[in-house]
C-alpha cells in the first residue's frame, strides 16, 4: 500500500482561545488536519499544531521523500522524513507536520491490520482511562462557575492554566486555586499549569517555588509550566524542591530534546505533544524513556479529537499513563469524532477500540471548520 497524497486541512471559525498574552482568535488557524490518501483507497487521518500555511509548506519540502512511500511502515517512514530534515527545519513547522503524517499512518496500518494503534504499540493495558478537563484560569467568581458546570457534566479531574494566574499577584493565585478546590470537591483531582511558555514569561525559580508551596496547601496535583521552557537547571532544581509533582515538556519535540531534560531530572510528570513532537512514533519512544528515567508520562492535548484519539490510543499502551487531557468546549474536540465522546459514570473515557485510531470523524464538520475538503 503506497501513499498517493497529503491533503492539509486547517480549522477555523471556533478555534478555542489558548490564553496567549498575544490571544488567538476564533478564526485564526493554530490545528490542522492531515489526511493521506493510498493507492488502495484506505485514507488515514492525523493532526498537527500548527498553521495550515506553514504546514502545507512543509508538505511541498517533504513531498519527495514520502511519494510513493510504504503506507504501512509508519516508524520508519517518518525516520526517514526526519533524517532529511536536519538542515531544513529540524524541531519546528517541520517536524510538527511529520508527527500529522505519522499519526495518519499509524491509523492507515491500524485499518489494514483490524487492529487498534495501542495493540499493534505493544497491547492494551487499559479499556478506559481518565480525562482531565482542561480549561483556562480565570478570576475566582467565574472560575468556580465554569468548574461547577464542567463537573456537572461527569469530569473527576480538572486542570486550570494560564489566564492571570502567575501575573497580576500571589494573592490573586491563591484566591483562585482556593475558589477551584472548594468548586471541584476535595475529592478531585486538581492540577494547575502556570503558562510558562507564555511569551516573555517574567517568573523564576523563587516563585515558582513560593507558589509550589501555596499548592500543595490546596492538594494540587501537579504543578505544570511554572518556568520557561528553557529554564533546565531551574527546573531541575524545582523539581527536588517543590513539595508537588512538577510537570512540562510540552513545547519540546522530538525524542532528543527530551533526554537531556529527562536524564537531568527536571520533571516528575512529561507532557509531550504527538500533534508536534513527531508524532505516535516519536512519542512512543519519549514513553519509553520517560519510564526508563523515573518520569510518568501523560500526554499534552490541547489540540483536536484526532490528537485525543492518538493519546487515548498510547494511553493504552503504556501501563502508568492512566490520565489524558481534554480541552472543554472545544468544537475541534467535540464535534469532529462521529457521536461524539461520552464520559462514563466514574467519570471516564473508553479508549476505542475498532481498528487504528478507533474512531470516524464526521466529515460534516470537518468540512465546516476546514473551509471544505479535498478530494480523497
Amino acid at each position: 500500500m503506497k501513499i498517493r497524497e497529503i491533503h492539509a486541512i486547517g480549522l477555523r471559525g471556533m478555534t478555542p482561545e489558548g490564553g496567549w498574552s498575544n490571544e488567538i482568535r476564533p478564526e485564526d488557524c493554530v490545528h490542522t488536519l492531515i489526511a493521506v490518501t493510498t493507492d488502495e483507497g484506505v485514507t488515514g487521518w492525523g493532526s498537527v499544531f500548527t498553521n495550515d500555511g506553514l504546514v502545507q509548506a512543509a508538505l511541498r519540502v517533504l513531498e519527495p521523500l514520502y511519494a510513493g512511500e510504504n503506507a504501512l511502515e509508519p516508524e520508519r517512514v517518518s525516520e526517514k522524513l526526519h533524517q532529511h530534515m536536519f538542515w531544513l527545519g529540524r524541531g519546528g513547522t517541520i517536524t510538527h507536520t511529520i508527527s500529522g503524517i505519522d499519526i495518519a499512518l499509524w491509523n492507515i496500518l491500524g485499518q489494514a491490520t483490524g487492529q487498534p494503534v495501542g495493540r499493534l504499540l505493544g497491547g492494551r493495558y487499559r479499556k478506559r482511562v481518565r480525562p482531565y478537563a482542561s480549561l483556562l484560569m480565570d478570576r475566582p467568581e467565574p472560575l468556580r462557575d465554569h468548574l461547577l458546570a464542567i463537573k456537572d457534566q461527569g469530569f473527576r479531574a480538572f486542570k486550570m492554566g494560564w489566564g492571570p494566574f502567575g501575573r497580576v499577584s500571589h494573592a490573586l493565585d491563591e484566591a483562585i486555586v482556593r475558589a477551584a478546590r472548594d468548586a471541584v470537591g476535595p475529592d478531585a483531582l486538581l492540577m494547575v499549569d502556570a503558562g510558562g511558555s507564555d511569551a516573555y514569561w517574567g517568573n523564576g525559580y523563587k516563585w515558582a517555588l513560593r507558589t509550589a508551596q501555596m499548592l500543595a496547601e490546596y492538594d494540587v496535583y501537579w504543578f505544570e509550566e511554572p518556568l520557561s521552557p528553557d529554564a533546565l537547571e531551574d527546573y531541575v532544581q524545582l523539581r527536588r524542591a517543590a513539595p508537588v509533582p512538577i510537570a512540562g515538556g510540552e513545547v519540546l519535540t522530538r525524542r532528543q530534546s527530551f533526554q537531556p531534560w529527562l536524564q537531568a531530572g527536571a520533571f516528575d510528570i512529561v507532557q509531550p505533544d504527538v500533534t508536534k513532537v513527531g508524532g505516535i512514533s516519536e512519542e512512543r519512544r519519549i514513553g519509553w524513556m520517560a519510564q526508563e528515567n523515573g518520569v510518568r508520562f501523560i500526554p499534552h492535548g490541547w489540540n483536536t479529537a484526532l490528537g485525543l484519539a492518538a493519546d487515548l490510543q498510547l494511553a493504552s499502551a503504556f501501563a502508568h499513563t492512566d490520565l489524558v487531557e481534554y480541552i472543554t468546549g472545544s468544537p475541534y474536540i467535540d464535534e469532529l469524532v462521529d457521536g461524539g465522546w461520552h464520559l462514563d459514570p466514574d467519570g471516564m473515557l473508553a479508549i476505542p477500540d475498532g481498528p487504528g485510531l478507533g474512531i470516524q470523524l464526521d466529515l460534516d464538520a470537518v468540512a465546516r471548520y476546514g473551509g471544505g475538503l479535498p478530494a480523497l
